[in-house]
């Protein structure tokens, strides 16, 4: 194994190792891709305060998400064709993630399904779903995830339209994929990627594919996707949604104070802040930019989580004094999947947790449920006073 340092050392392994088609939809955000940028880039606008001759031993990062331990307040976010990073990605993510003792999300728009997951790992993991237009679909989605003793449910709320990425229109991403000569000549280049994906007979979207009605094979997938996802969503229909799941429930796409205090009505028991990688609405306020007003509106009136912009320990260190219970990483476990598979999502999770537990010491910390704003510099007007 090469040597990792941080994560940006995954990403370069990822992008020689698998089709760009993919390693493009991994790397891409909407339209200008401004949000996609500041959600990295506003993390360095925070700076740390270290402090010295403070006791830095017996450290923790044990901590608690929705109820569940965790070794570090880390959870693997649902990332859609994870399976085409690596043969079955999604049995090797949620398997490391498993052996680190973090929670793993799957994706409605996995490779593998929730029943492959279930029977290649021993501990529940998290079920993400869509705002689907089809109740049959839904209701059976919700009991096939109880069936397989998912521990969470996680509604993602800000997809009813698909933000326009160009990177994947110009390389035919799309579900299925339709594939192009220069995409099929790109793709044989990837030996060992494509060595590995001959051997596995997950290549389609298998919580769909014979689950959904008319979707008996990839070719019918596309209407269906295109007819599904409910553009006349509002909060009435995800109180519908929460009467089909009776467990622990994720709200994951907040990024505005009053959308965070709707989640707590609707009895949701966490909500996500994210913008959804930057991939939906360009020119949104990066994730770390909203969620101290989020935490203000809501307080201690629900769990609150951050997604999008996590790439290293001390993005996770930064956002848990802002407030947030917990970190998701979507990217930074993807590099790791698409470079070595299962040991390089455990690396990525390495990587984050030497770097989370270091800098909390050099703040001054022992025990990372401890940690708090005191820690930070922050630029005057970084999370609001907006014109």
């Amino acid at each position: 194994m090469p040597v990792i340092t941080n994560i940006d050392d995954l990403k370069r392994i990822h992008r020689r190792r698998v089709p760009k088609m993919f390693y493009d939809y991994c790397e891409s955000g909407s339209w200008s891709e401004q949000t996609f940028r500041e959600n990295t880039s506003d993390f360095d606008k925070i700076y740390l305060r270290q402090r010295v001759a403070i006791d830095m031993a017996n450290r923790s990062t044990k901590s608690q998400l929705i109820g569940q331990d965790v070794s570090m307040p880390v959870a693997l976010a649902p990332v859609g064709l994870t399976g085409m990073q690596s043969a079955d990605g999604e049995i090797k993510a949620a398997k490391a993630a498993e052996k680190f003792g973090v929670p793993y999300c799957l994706s409605t728009m996995s490779i593998c399904s929730i029943e492959d997951v279930a029977e290649n790992t021993t501990k529940p993991f998290w079920m993400q779903v869509y705002t689907l237009k089809d109740d049959d679909y839904m209701t059976r989605l919700f009991d096939r995830a109880k069936a397989a003793k998912c521990s969470a449910a996680v509604i993602t709320v800000d997809l009813q339209l698909l933000g326009q990425r160009h990177k994947d229109l110009k390389n035919g991403l799309s579900a299925p994929p339709k594939f192009t000569a220069k995409s099929i000549a790109d793709m044989m280049t990837k030996v060992t990627w494509g060595l590995e994906m001959l051997q596995t007979k997950r290549r389609f979207f298998g919580n769909i594919v014979g689950h959904a009605h008319g979707v008996t094979d990839p070719s019918s997938l596309g209407n269906w996707t295109n007819e599904s996802f409910d553009q006349s969503l509002n909060w009435d229909r995800i109180r519908e949604f929460r009467k089909m799941w009776d467990g622990p429930l994720i709200i994951k796409g907040i990024i505005d104070p009053r959308d965070a205090l709707e989640a707590c009505n609707v009895g949701a028991d966490a909500i996500v802040v994210s913008n959804h990688g930057g991939r939906q609405l360009d020119g949104a306020l990066s994730s770390i930019r909203a969620l101290e007003p989020i935490m203000d509106a809501v307080g201690d009136k629900i769990e609150v989580h951050l997604d999008s912009g996590i790439r290293s320990g001390q993005d996770v260190l930064k956002a848990l004094a802002l407030g947030a219970k917990g970190c998701w990483i979507g990217r930074a476990y993807v590099y790791g999947l698409g470079a070595m598979g299962e040991a390089g999502v455990t690396k990525a999770l390495e990587v984050i947790h030497k770097e989370l537990d270091m800098s909390m010491a050099l703040c001054g910390h022992r025990d990372v449920r401890g940690v708090d704003r005191d820690i930070l510099m922050v630029p005057k007007g970084f999370s609001g006073d907006w014109g």
